[in-house]
């Protein structure tokens, strides 16, 4: 049988035409990216579709290593290393493979070693619309805490007053050995009450008011707030890019979000040597079909600003992970599980995309928001963009 050589030879020195020529004609046809990397990490074999996926053509993918397509720090390059050390496969998901030029590329990635020291490299790139179709599930779940909170707050604030006054004058009734009692029902109706409004801030139907807003002075305030009270004792690492356009949104509704994202980030991280690193970057090849204020209906809407807000906390359990932007979801034991849900309900009203990828040591929250122009400021007012 042939080796490994014949389906992915190395860089031809006298021909334009390797040997193989029926592998190569089948690796060429594939849909999914593949790269054959040689023992210095150097190029020398690429098929259409990494040409695609990588925006170069295969001349000059050829003249690359692969470093100069990854980013920085990428674990793809120890990835290459470990599957030459092992001698064996090695698969990963979610390697982050974006740069300025191709914007955000995300995929899962299976490597494999050859007999002559090669490693194949086979990409599979991760959909955005896979996120977008979790973007529509939050927002019909904050849609329908909406409603909800609507009723709830109707239905149950007037009884539970007037359970509580009832509680307040038979305090004053009771012997002292029973006002114990009388106390807890005042207690719990508070609790309650206090749960009913955080629940009514998704009911909100107020119009946004956009707004150029400086997301770095948004994280600034979230920082310098978390420092002072509930991120004392961790540590918070900012990565930005000082030349950033302007949000078209509400001040106020994205510190909010964003606080909730950081609070979330500091109760997660572990007790000694706990850290959040805050980022932002522009990344100008995200695109997709949303509600922005203003867009045309069906219009691809460019969502270029990015922030990600990375812990090293123990991360979330995968079960649980598809489903923490729905309501009174929580990893926490006291909990109410309504601050995420609360943060996508924020995102999705200023026309953006938040997802979440996690891992033991590693979770990041990402936020996609579009920038100023005069398509995403107050076109439409008085119109509701939940």
């Amino acid at each position: 049988m042939g080796s490994p050589q014949t389906v992915f030879p190395v860089k031809p020195m006298s021909s334009n035409r390797p040997a193989g020529v029926t592998g190569i004609a089948i690796v060429a046809a594939l849909p999914m990216p593949i790269l054959v990397i040689g023992p210095d990490d150097e190029l020398v074999y690429a098929n259409q579709a990494a040409e695609q996926f990588f925006d170069t053509g295969v001349g000059l993918l050829l003249k690359h290593k692969l470093a100069d397509l990854v980013p920085f720090g990428c674990p793809l390059i120890e990835l290459v290393g470990q599957t030459r050390e092992r001698g064996a496969s090695i698969g990963e998901r979610n390697v982050d493979l974006s740069n300025p030029k191709l914007g955000e590329r995300i995929a899962d990635v299976n490597l494999t070693p050859s007999d002559d020291g090669n490693v194949i490299l086979l990409l599979q790139e991760r959909g955005l619309a896979q996120r977008i179709d979790r973007q529509l599930l939050y927002r019909g779940a904050a849609r329908s805490m909406s409603g909800m909170a609507a009723v709830l707050a109707h239905e149950i604030k007037n009884p539970l007053a007037g359970i509580r006054g009832a509680a307040q004058l038979l305090e004053d009734a009771v012997p002292d050995s029973e006002r114990s009692l009388t106390k807890l029902i005042c207690d719990e109706a508070d609790r309650i009450r206090a749960l009913i409004d955080r629940m009514e801030s998704f009911g909100d139907a107020r119009a946004l008011t956009r707004n150029p807003v400086n997301i770095h002075e948004v994280l600034d305030r979230v920082k310098r707030v978390a420092r002072t009270s509930f991120g004392r004792d961790v540590r918070i690492v900012e990565v930005f890019d000082p030349s950033l356009p302007a949000v078209p949104g509400d001040n106020d509704s994205l510190i909010q979000a964003f606080m909730n994202i950081v609070r979330n980030a500091a109760d997660a991280a572990p007790a000694e040597g706990g850290e959040i690193v805050l980022t932002t970057a522009y990344r100008p090849g995200v695109k997709i079909t949303t509600p922005v204020a203003g867009a045309t209906p069906g219009k691809r809407v460019s969502l270029p600003l990015e922030v990600t807000v990375r812990d090293n906390g123990p991360g979330i359990p995968p079960d649980l992970l598809p489903y923490i932007f729905d309501p009174f979801i929580t990893t926490k034991s006291k909990g109410a599980g309504l601050g995420l849900a609360l943060v996508a309900k924020i995102i999705a009203d200023h026309g953006g995309v938040i997802e979440c990828e996690s891992q033991p040591r590693r979770t990041i929250f990402r936020v996609l928001l579009p920038v100023v122009s005069p398509q995403t400021m107050n076109a439409q007012p008085g119109k509701t963009h939940a």
